[in-house]
C-alpha cells in the first residue's frame, strides 16, 4: 500500500467523523430550540385560556 492510499483512507475517515460530529451538534441545537419553542407556546396558551369570552353572559339566545 503506498502512502497516498493510506492518507486518502485516513482523510475519508476524518471527514466522516467530522461530518457526524457536526450533524450531532446541529441535532442538539435543534432539540434545544424545539424545547424552548414548546415551553414558550405552553406559556402563551396559558395566557390565552384565562381570557374571558367577549360576549359571555351578555346575550341569551333562546328558541322555542
Amino acid at each position: 500500500m503506498n502512502i497516498s492510499n493510506y492518507m486518502g483512507a485516513q482523510l475519508a475517515s476524518l471527514q466522516h467523523a467530522v461530518s457526524l460530529s457536526v450533524m450531532n451538534m446541529a441535532q442538539t441545537t435543534q432539540a434545544a430550540g424545539a424545547t424552548v419553542m414548546l415551553e414558550d407556546f405552553a406559556k402563551a396558551q396559558a395566557g390565552v385560556q384565562g381570557a374571558p369570552h367577549p360576549t359571555l353572559g351578555q346575550r341569551l339566545d333562546v328558541r322555542v
